[in-house]
């Protein structure tokens, strides 16, 4: 039986002043994070009305693939920058998805 896909709510607020330091090391990070094998979203979001309290939404083919993630150069290269300009760790939640009506409206 095949795996089923994961998405992944990670919620981090910068320092005041390190907005945009923040919103420019996740940038960089997309595209490496993209080719990764099971990356199938990797979206940004500022929350609205703020200028440093970010979501990335993720969806990963599997578990396992989120795990490789885990510990793939992008993240490594960007988690001392990230740990600098963070208030505290990032909130990560992993969900499994419970898709309903349509294919593009019911499941991200």
């Amino acid at each position: 039986m095949a795996e089923s896909p994961v998405v992944v709510v990670a919620t981090m607020i910068a320092k005041e002043g390190q907005e945009d330091f923040l919103e420019k090391t996740l940038r960089t990070a997309i595209a490496a994070v993209h080719a990764e094998p099971g990356c199938l979203k990797y979206a940004l979001h500022r929350k609205a009305g703020t200028t440093g309290h970010f979501v990335m939404i993720e969806k990963w083919a599997s578990a396992e693939a989120l795990g490789v993630h885990g510990k793939a150069a992008a993240l490594r290269e960007a988690g001392p920058a990230l740990g600098q300009a963070l208030t505290g760790p990032p909130e990560v939640q992993v969900f499994n998805p419970v898709p309903a009506g349509t294919d593009e409206q019911g499941a991200i």
